[in-house]
């Protein structure tokens, strides 16, 4: 019995929400790997800095005035 037209619709259905469900999984975890990579880049950033909490706290709160203090 050949497959009527709404059963090849049916099966192409299937198959793109296959595809669709593992796109969305690439999607999602190449969103986690770039937001990893982002936070190893700023913490390497904040360890170049070469400053105590105490002066990453104020540096924070006012970017550019660490009295006493020269960030090269």
């Amino acid at each position: 019995m050949a497959i009527s037209k709404l059963e090849k619709i049916d099966n192409e259905l299937a198959k793109a929400r296959a595809k669709l469900s593992e796109w969305q999984a690439k999607v999602k975890e190449l969103e986690q790997k770039r937001q990893e990579e982002e936070n190893a880049q700023i913490v390497g950033m904040v360890r170049a800095m070469n400053l105590t909490p105490a002066q990453l706290a104020v540096f924070l709160k006012q970017p550019g005035q660490l009295p006493g203090v020269s960030i090269s």
